[in-house]
């Protein structure tokens, strides 16, 4: 799996997989070294949680974040195409980190660019990090995610954690 878009990318097994590996960080069994890695952080809609989210982490790893927080001064205020724009940041970082108003968009950049594209929210499609951490916080909380029974409650037409 090169980037995160969907959940619909991820089987029971890679979820599983995922979450064993956060636990292992969360208790310093492991600590992925991120050093020299620079993170893209684009973020073309408002965001305080999962963008400091990302953010903190890259840097907790020991990498960098390059950021674009809304298009003011940039040149996709003055025309240039998403396409053009992510091409060129995928010259400047190991990993694209997006949160996009369109559906669809985490996964039209994923496909013009060479480095992993990790959905941080695109319209009301998707936010497969935030389902993650779902899955995580029950299976850390439950102590399994087999037979449990689940409410999800809020804006579920629209709410991008349960598409």
């Amino acid at each position: 799996m090169k980037s995160l878009i969907s959940m619909r990318d991820l089987d029971k097994k890679h979820i599983l997989a995922l979450i064993e590996k956060a636990g292992k960080i969360e208790k310093k069994e492991i600590w992925p070294d991120m050093k020299g890695r620079v993170m893209a952080s684009l973020f073309f809609e408002p965001s305080t949680r999962t963008q400091l989210s990302f953010d903190s982490a890259m840097k907790r790893l020991g990498g960098e974040v390059i950021l674009m927080s809304g298009t003011k001064g940039t040149s996709v205020e003055k025309g240039e195409t998403l396409s053009d724009t992510v091409k060129v940041v995928n010259q400047y970082s190991d990993i694209i980190v997006v949160r996009h108003p369109n559906e669809g968009a985490a996964r039209y950049i994923s496909e013009q660019v060479d480095v992993p594209v990790v959905n941080a929210g695109d319209g009301s499609n998707q936010h497969p990090t935030q389902s993650m951490l779902d899955l995580y916080s029950i299976s850390k909380t439950q102590g399994t995610l087999n037979n449990l029974t689940i409410a999800l409650v809020g804006d579920l037409k629209y709410g991008r954690t349960v598409h």
